[in-house]
């Protein structure tokens, strides 16, 4: 069976529907538009799904008999960003963008429903499809997994397209691959005064400064150092006047880690360091945290299935070995749940993921059905 030579066939119909999608790109829980056209193209294939609450799709092929539940994940939101590629099929609305090639994982995962449901009669088992929303925010996936999408399901499967890596190129790797995304914000309070009297009053900007480099300590001396860990205070915001002593101090940012230990630790840590911090220097501290993924761990025999069917629909060439990467990806959230492994398929162009000027090369999209396929079918029959 030629999977490849099946992706191949319906390359001129998932280039037309990820350019449908690429020109009308939806914000994350408000991809209405693009479950409407998921559930158009469902329905003319005759397969089975249901809608979740609010956006997203999940679809079923059964096979000729019983056997396992494999599922395929596709996300589908876009970012708020302009686009600027120039493409004739570029987004019509405004402030809003396909940037980060979800456009391109909804089309994939198509395009493997078609071969599959093409297939049916061949496997035993089923296939789930989960087209997911809200990836960019974190909460797609768990709003899919309270749902039901993996109810019943034996292993899960993920791609992600990305930029400035060959066409065609496959990656992945066995335990974390991604890290786990954190965010917080920290509200420091003193009390403002004259700038010729300090005695009178609690510098905020003072504390919020030590605790910029207070928080770095927790790298170093917090975790272990062979626990990858990155602190990053994106932003501080004080003072209305250069004569007056701040009140109010506000520091947000973001922690990546890559371990689930490490990771339950994390807000315990923040608060502790921020208080205290913020007490030394007659201040208060109050700490918003935010886990919005955890780190993606990917099965060593899903993973390995997963190369094993890479071989199948390519050559050694175009199959490589992930280091772990400090982005964040709410598939994380299955892999706690199923076994499972995620996979990075090189689309070319030279602009990174997020760019305004994010560009796929549509050559890619034949590799990625062909995989999401290979591995289902193989994922069935293990």
């Amino acid at each position: 069976m030629d999977i490849r030579k099946l992706a191949r066939e319906v390359q001129p119909e998932i280039i037309a529907f990820r350019r449908d999608l690429h020109q009308h790109p939806e914000a994350s829980l408000q991809e209405f538009r693009t479950t409407d056209r998921i559930a158009e193209e469902l329905d003319k294939m005759g397969v089975t799904y249901r809608r979740l609450d609010p956006t997203g799709i999940i679809a079923e092929i059964e096979g000729k008999g019983p056997g396992k539940r494999v599922a395929l994940r596709g996300d589908i939101d876009a970012l708020s960003i302009t686009e600027k590629t120039g493409l004739p099929f570029a987004s019509v609305n405004d402030g809003f963008m396909h940037a980060c090639g979800h456009d391109t994982h909804t089309a994939m995962l198509l395009g493997a429903v078609k071969v599959l449901n093409g297939l049916r009669d061949s496997f035993s088992g089923s296939v789930r499809f989960i087209f997911q929303p809200a990836e960019e925010i974190g909460k797609g996936a768990k709003l899919a997994i309270q749902q039901g999408a993996l109810e019943n399901v034996d292993s899960i499967f993920g791609i992600h397209i990305v930029a400035q890596i060959p066409v065609g190129v496959i990656g992945g790797n066995e335990g974390p691959l991604t890290a786990a995304t954190d965010q917080f914000k920290i509200v420091v309070k003193g009390k403002a005064c004259h700038g010729a009297m300090p005695e009178t009053g609690v510098d905020a900007v003072v504390a919020g400064s030590a605790l910029v480099m207070n928080l770095q300590t927790m790298v170093s001396r917090e975790f272990a150092p062979g626990d990858p860990l990155v602190v990053t205070v994106g932003s501080f915001h004080s003072g209305t006047r250069f004569n007056i002593i701040a009140g109010e101090a506000v520091l947000e940012g973001t922690i990546r880690s890559f371990s689930r230990e490490t990771h339950a630790k994390l807000p315990g840590v923040v608060e502790r360091i921020a208080k205290e911090t913020a007490a030394t220097f007659r201040a208060e501290a109050e700490v918003e945290y935010d886990s919005i993924t955890d780190v993606l761990i990917n099965d060593h025999d899903m993973t390995e299935l997963g190369f094993a069917a890479a071989r199948k629909i390519t050559d050694e060439a175009h199959i490589i070995r992930l280091n772990k990467q400090m982005g964040g990806e709410d598939f994380a959230e299955y892999t706690a749940y199923a076994p499972a492994s995620f996979y990075m398929l090189g689309g070319g162009g030279t602009a990174p993921q997020h760019s305004d000027h994010f560009v796929i090369e549509e050559e890619a999209f034949e590799t990625g059905v062909a995989l999401y396929a290979q591995i289902a079918l193989d994922a069935l029959a293990k």
